[in-house]
């Protein structure tokens, strides 16, 4: 009797499956068809209630249960035994055991005291399989449906996730893409669940139509919505295909393009879209009504604050009367404020613009009203995403603290730090509901990025030269923000090992601590006919002077030597210049920086200056004594996102005193990346005695650069940008000894002249002491470069191409066209 009931039991389940199954093997109808009719609500049981009147539960039985345990179902069960039942209480339990989705169907009866509860098991799912589609990868499908292997099947959950896969085919432009379930059944009460999708072809957009603009023609709008007509040559773009959803973002781009422009009273009429007739994409037709061109009229600022006054407020605003209307401007006039308010101690303020328009005058009047807003006090700061990074790293970073005062400036200010550490690829700071009211969380969500770099970098110089150059770094050491770096570089005339270790927060304080040890030797022989080592250590450390500024001192200890071969220094393949510095010398200097940075942003800054004043003096014992300054500075303006330009500039003297000439590995050596179109060291003073073409450095530089960064209408998932660039300055000044000649010196045109009495034989030429040596040349005049860089965000690495063209130089310059460098994280 047992196995009979067993028998009957999976035979109903069964049946129960199938029933499912044929179900769900219904095609899913396509996009311009009715939608099909919603599953059957789980509130909403499809069996009804069955009892023979009503009385009170002597036992409970349940029936049909295979893999759900009988405990499971009367823990789901609003019943108990010995309890009163009625109709009413047996539709509520029916209706929660639905509500529990493990169960196809549902049946109870109540019959002579039993309780008898009579259930269909929803199927596990085993696999969840797509096929036919190509134009969406499946990884992006399974993050789409909910169903997911070893879960509950339900029907309900199945066509939900149908639609879910039509709208993102819809949203990719394929409108008529279709999806079909099917479900193969398994043993063990287990179903395969198959996604038959049908894409479709892909609705691009045949043409972008604008009707009622006057003062903007089509093409010039057409540059201002997403949406792009197709073009063969547009495979790599997703914009050329339709989506209603972006029509609704075109209409709030087109709103913002004509109130920066003025046009106060401008609105969107409708924004159509029209399927051709051979239905291979859609006419897209947006009716607009511009309306007149508004200027501001009065602003003013009100506040009742006692604190804040409206002349000095009003004064920050930057909007003039007469000046075309702009919502941007609006925008930039509240944030004014809004920090104004901040940097004046109100953390509170409410800052809202009330306009007036005047359509006899065109103009607009503006009231901004300043009030204090509600008190929100910090309730937590959680650290999301940083999965190297420790905590307490990125927390020190913040202005604010649990229990603070909410102050957006100075949550700003602490996105902004964060985001000079250099550690992150992005960085936000979400506010979120806090356990009260009055009370915020603070979410700094990171993403992570390498801070390990593996760096090479190659020249190819006018003369075809290659120069290499490789270099390891790891910053944020042990996600603890300590930067390390253990570098060996090998390039063709340079070898350096350098150590540096430097720890942020030294002894517990805003103190930055660094200790430097370093050997280098820079083999100049191939065509300088020297060569220099060095090596030596030093201490620096680093503190914040104010909210925008930054200093540090440090202290060096160095040994370095100038070295020729034998031999040379009475030849004229070497220049006096450095013979006469040829030796060991000990150097002990302490120096100084400060630093003003008034960018908005510490990593792309597209508004704002900084600033850097250096000095080094070298004196205190050693045998090298010199004063050495140094500025350093940029400013940046972004039009748009695609047009941002920067002016910089940098500078540095360097002085012996106490009749101290300036030797030549503590001059000033430019080109290569700091003056792009030039070699390293292949601008500024040189000795050409006996055909050389020796630089010997300057005691003087001034470099300037215009950087514009244009836009490649590459899509930004390539990662490939550019820059139109001019470099320009001079290097140049040098000690009056090497400039003319010394008692003894030979004429560097003519060193020898024939010897009259000895045919055959020569004789020394002297040159005329105090007389101008031409064979030293040191012009001090304008240099300059022009020319394109491509930068590229490879899989790699960053990679940087430098094409370049010289507009000025000095015959004796060494100068490049080309030049590439690139680094490798990890």
């Amino acid at each position: 009797m047992q196995r009979s009931r067993a028998r009957s039991a999976a035979l109903a389940s069964g049946l129960a499956v199938l029933c499912a199954s044929t179900a769900l093997t219904a095609p899913t109808l396509a996009f311009a068809q009715e939608p099909p009719a919603p599953p059957a609500d789980a509130t909403q049981p499809t069996e009804s209630v069955q009892a023979e009147g009503a009385g009170v539960v002597n036992r409970i039985i349940v029936q049909g249960n295979e893999r759900i345990e009988q405990s499971t179902v009367l823990s789901y069960l609003p019943i108990q035994q010995g309890e009163p039942v009625d109709a009413a209480k047996i539709d509520t339990a029916l209706k929660a055991l639905f509500r529990t989705d493990l169960f196809a169907d549902v049946r109870i009866d109540f019959v002579n005291g039993d309780l008898v509860v009579n259930v269909v098991e929803n199927p596990i799912i085993n696999r969840v399989i797509f096929e036919g589609n190509k134009g969406l990868k499946e990884d992006k499908l399974r993050g789409e449906v909910s169903v997911r292997p070893r879960g509950i099947f339900t029907r309900a959950r199945v066509q939900q996730d149908v639609q879910r896969i039509i709208e993102l085919y819809r949203r990719s432009g394929r409108i008529s893409a279709q999806v079909e379930p099917k479900v193969v059944e398994l043993p063990q009460k287990r179903v395969d669940l198959i996604f038959e999708i049908d894409e479709g072809p892909k609705s691009g957009i045949l043409r972008v139509n604008f009707l009622g603009n006057q003062e903007f023609s089509d093409n010039d709008l057409r540059d201002v919505v997403v949406t792009e007509q197709s073009a063969w040559y547009k495979f790599f773009s997703s914009n050329a295909n339709y989506d209603p959803d972006r029509l609704e973002y075109d209409k709030e781009q087109l709103r913002k393009h004509y109130r920066n422009r003025g046009f106060y009273d401008f609105r969107v009429v409708s924004a159509v879209a029209e399927l051709a007739p051979d239905k291979n994409g859609f006419v897209v037709t947006y009716t607009l009504d511009e309306g007149p061109e508004y200027a501001f009229g009065k602003v003013s600022v009100e506040t009742e604050l006692e604190r804040l006054n409206k002349e000095a407020l009003t004064a920050l605003l930057p909007i003039r009367t007469g000046q075309t209307y702009q919502d941007e401007a609006i925008e930039q006039a509240t944030d004014s404020l809004t920090f104004a308010a901040g940097a004046a101690g109100f953390a509170f303020v409410d800052v809202r613009p009330r306009y007036t328009a005047n359509p006899e005058t065109r103009t607009v009047d503006v009231t901004f009203q300043v009030r204090e807003g509600p008190r929100v006090y910090v309730d937590r700061i959680d650290i999301v995403g940083n999965t190297q990074t420790l905590d307490h790293v990125i927390r020190r970073e913040m202005n604010v603290v649990e229990g603070d005062a909410y102050n957006r400036v100075l949550v700003d200010r602490s996105r902004n730090q964060i985001r000079a550490l250099g550690f992150f690829k992005e960085v936000a700071i979400e506010e979120l509901p806090g356990s009260a009211p009055d009370r915020t969380t603070l979410q700094v969500r990171v993403e992570e990025q390498p801070t390990g770099e593996l760096s090479f970098s190659a020249g190819y110089s006018s003369v075809d030269q290659l120069v290499l150059d490789l270099g390891v770094t790891q910053r944020n050491f042990r996600g603890r923000g300590q930067d390390l770096r253990a570098r060996i570089s090998v390039g063709s005339y340079r070898q350096i090992v350098d150590f540096s270790f430097t720890e942020p927060r030294f002894l517990g304080r805003d103190l930055r601590a660094t200790l430097d040890l370093y050997h280098f030797r820079q083999d100049y022989s191939e065509f300088q006919s020297y060569t220099t080592a060095a090596t030596g250590g030093g201490v620096r450390f680093g503190f914040p002077m104010t909210l925008n500024s930054f200093g540090s001192v440090r202290y060096t200890l160095r040994h370095d030597s100038v070295e020729i071969p034998s031999g040379l220094c009475n030849s004229a393949f070497v220049s006096r210049v450095f013979c006469e510095q040829e030796g060991d010398y000990l150097t002990s200097l302490v120096g100084y920086t400060w630093r003003w940075d008034k960018r908005n942003d510490p990593v792309v800054p597209t508004r704002g200056f900084y600033t850097t004043v250096s000095q080094d003096f070298a004196g205190l014992g050693g045998d090298v004594n010199y004063l050495r300054t140094e500025l350093d500075g940029a400013w940046y303006h972004g039009f748009n996102k695609d047009f941002k330009l920067s002016l910089s500039g940098t500078a540095g003297y360097i002085t012996g005193f106490g009749s101290e000439r300036i030797r030549i590995n503590d001059r000033f050596y430019k080109g290569g990346n700091n003056f792009r179109g030039f070699e390293t060291a292949g601008v500024g003073p040189r000795d050409l005695t006996g055909g050389l073409n020796e630089p010997l450095g300057g005691k003087a530089y001034a470099i300037g650069t215009v950087e514009l960064e244009i836009p490649t209408f590459i899509p930004e998932q390539y990662g490939i940008k550019a820059a139109l660039f001019s470099d320009f300055g001079t290097v140049g000044m040098l000690d009056d000894e090497e400039l003319y000649y010394r008692p003894g010196d030979l004429d560097c045109l003519s060193p020898t002249i024939p010897d009259p009495a000895n045919p055959g034989s020569i004789l020394p030429n002297p040159a005329t002491p105090g007389a101008r040596n031409t064979c030293i040349r040191d012009d001090l005049s304008l240099r300059a470069s022009a020319g394109i860089s491509i930068f590229w965000r490879s899989p790699m690495g960053p990679i940087r191409f430098d094409f370049s063209q010289i507009l000025a130089k000095e015959d004796y310059d060494k100068t490049e066209t080309f030049r590439f460098s690139t680094s490798t994280r990890f």
